[in-house]
């Protein structure tokens, strides 16, 4: 009998990529794991792990998904932007207990989790985590690759740059901007506006560390 389930590659086979991979299954994907771990590594749990990220590039097949399932942003926009590059079609996955506004748009390569809510006029950057329970409010915008982690709150009309990492728990108040590549620390609640390149920690968040990026 033919297996007509959608094949899903995801690339990073990790504690991150074992939640992608529920998920995934959950939408109905049968599930292959890549990762540069392999051979010495062939297996997450009861899931295979097939080949390296080269792999992959290797064997591109028409009407297979990727996602890639990687917790590091910048590295996770690499291998997202080499994917594209070898003309790959990245997965968008909405968890089924996802609230996602109909007005709300989410960009490919973006992972949406369990009991997150992205509300009317958000938008959603590629490559994003939007992580279990995470509440991002009406016509906020989250730039590419960033990380919005387990039961953080983004009031409305918040700007994430590209890249960005708002830990878990933090609380960002309505109409702030946090700048590209800029790390909040869990718990932290900002009240005033964030430059990039910057570590934010605590309530009200205070930048802690200055980081340049070329």
């Amino acid at each position: 009998m033919t297996n007509l389930k959608p094949i899903i590659a995801i690339l990073g086979a990790s504690g991150h990529g074992k939640v992608v991979a529920d998920l995934a299954e959950q939408l109905g994907y049968e599930v292959s794991f890549y990762d540069d771990a392999y051979p010495t590594k062939t297996q997450l749990e009861h899931w295979d792990i097939v080949g390296t990220f080269n792999d992959l590039l290797a064997c591109k097949v028409e009407n297979v998904e990727v996602i890639v399932a990687i917790g590091n942003n910048v590295v996770r926009k690499q291998k997202c932007n080499e994917l594209k590059q070898y003309g790959f079609d990245l997965a968008r996955l909405i968890h089924p207990s996802a609230t996602v506004s109909q007005y709300a748009k989410v960009a490919e390569g973006t992972v949406v989790l369990a009991g997150a809510v992205i509300n009317a006029f958000a938008e959603i950057g590629h490559g994003c985590i939007i992580n279990t329970s995470a509440v991002i409010e009406h016509d906020t915008k989250i730039g590419e690759y960033s990380h919005i982690c387990p039961n953080t709150a983004l009031a409305g009309a918040v700007k994430i740059g590209k890249c960005c990492w708002i830990g878990i728990g933090s609380q960002i108040i309505q109409l702030i901007s946090v700048g590209d590549y800029t790390l909040v620390g869990a718990g932290s609640v900002v009240v005033k506006s964030l430059p990039a390149n910057v570590t934010a920690f605590g309530s009200p968040a205070v930048v802690v560390k200055s980081d340049k990026k070329s």
